[in-house]
């Protein structure tokens, strides 16, 4: 169980990548976007970022990605702290993010 749950009754930004991973790996698009929808775009902008430095190398070329950009860490940050304070908005539209 996770621990921020465990002590502070909340659900975390993680909480349930592990499941939406497992369910991207079976196929389930869906079920993974229930989980955790932060995590699969996530696991989205990393694979973008590997594919872009495969790349870089295959070809030998400088390509921009979006982590070279000047506030993409602040920009992922806030979009997490976003999924945050969402996830545990005790409504009805928000409440089913809640794992």
């Amino acid at each position: 169980m996770c621990p921020t749950k465990l002590v502070f009754n909340v659900t975390c930004p993680g909480c349930g990548s592990q499941r939406a991973l497992y369910s991207l790996l079976h196929g389930d698009l869906s079920a993974a976007l229930h989980y955790n929808a932060a995590g699969v775009a996530a696991i989205g902008l990393l694979l973008f970022a590997f594919g872009a430095y495969c790349l870089r190398l295959w070809t030998g070329r400088r390509i921009r990605s979006w982590q070279n950009m000047r506030y993409s860490a602040v920009v992922v940050l806030v979009v997490v702290l976003i999924w945050f304070v969402v996830r545990n908005i005790p409504v009805e539209p928000f409440w089913s993010l809640h794992v």
